[in-house]
């Protein structure tokens, strides 16, 4: 039985990893500054073990993109996975400014309310620049980094301030066009076969959510995340990149620049694997991020 809140068509998953996310998904009503109401915010929590993983989604996603690898790594650590605001299934409050500076505001308070202990951070393509940023604000919350095919090195256009209506409807409307989504999950997999219709499901799931469109409209104007440049230099803990060798979205340059920029970083090259190795590959990535916290 999955959460009243999710959509309906959660009842289309086949793939037993996403069936058994879609059960574990729960809502917490999280205290911010950035609103006088409590924001409903979706996680999931599974496992136990002395130092806590979280799992930070990328553009556009939510939870789901987790649901081959989350189980791997519950077997030894404590394990969880937020959706974003403004993104997933997270309440999107009318008002709120869906923006960088809100998402880390939001992230913190989620972390203190129902963690509030240092974490492993793991953060796939825009996740990693979320997770950049957390590192930076709060560096106290964040035991070891974890960056997989990482946005946030580049410098951002911010093209998306000139997003007014209806240009800003009229690009959501193009995200929301299975035939554009099937398109990105195509390029996003080095093996394209593993973009099904399962896949197609777990991440279209949340457009069916309350303002979908106007927070995304929202967080695109802001700007999202740009690059952290020499800001990079500042993060003291330890991280471990992991990149896929043909990541056709974001491409491989910035992972060495990533290695190089991080002092005390570690690079490994998932082979034959697109953008999304804890899609594509779970078990090697996995094992990769499970080898990274048995020390701690």
């Amino acid at each position: 039985m999955s959460a009243s809140f999710l959509p309906k068509s959660i009842a289309q998953l086949t793939e037993s990893t996403s069936i058994a996310l879609a059960q574990s998904i729960q809502r917490e009503a999280i205290t911010t500054p950035l609103n006088s109401e409590p924001i409903a915010t979706t996680y999931v929590r599974q496992g136990s073990g002395n130092t806590p993983i979280l799992l930070i989604h990328g553009f556009d996603s939510s939870v789901f993109e987790f649901r081959r690898l989350l189980p791997l790594l519950a077997t030894e650590n404590e394990t969880w996975a937020v959706d974003l605001l403004g993104f997933g299934f997270t309440e999107r409050v009318a008002g709120l400014p869906f923006s960088a500076r809100a998402i880390e505001s939001h992230l913190y308070y989620f972390w203190k309310t129902l963690i509030s202990q240092p974490v492993v951070l793991v953060g796939a393509s825009m996740g990693g620049a979320a997770a950049i940023d957390f590192t930076l604000n709060y560096p106290e919350a964040v035991k070891k980094l974890v960056l997989i095919d990482s946005a946030g090195f580049a410098i951002s256009s911010n093209k998306g301030k000139f997003l007014i209506p209806p240009l800003g409807y009229l690009a959501t409307s193009f995200l929301r066009n299975p035939k554009i989504r099937q398109r990105i999950s195509v390029n996003a997999y080095f093996d394209r076969k593993l973009a099904s219709s399962d896949a197609q499901i777990c991440a279209a799931l949340h457009l069916e959510m309350p303002k979908w469109n106007e927070a995304l409209i929202a967080f695109t104007k802001s700007g999202g995340y740009g690059g952290f440049g020499e800001k990079l230099s500042q993060i003291q803990q330890q991280t471990l990149i992991l990149w896929g060798r043909q990541d056709r979205i974001l491409g491989t340059a910035d992972a060495e620049k990533f290695a190089r920029a991080i002092a005390n970083s570690q690079l490994i090259w998932i082979p034959d694997c697109g953008h999304v190795p804890h899609l594509e590959k779970p078990q090697i990535t996995a094992q990769h991020i499970l080898g990274f916290t048995a020390n701690i």
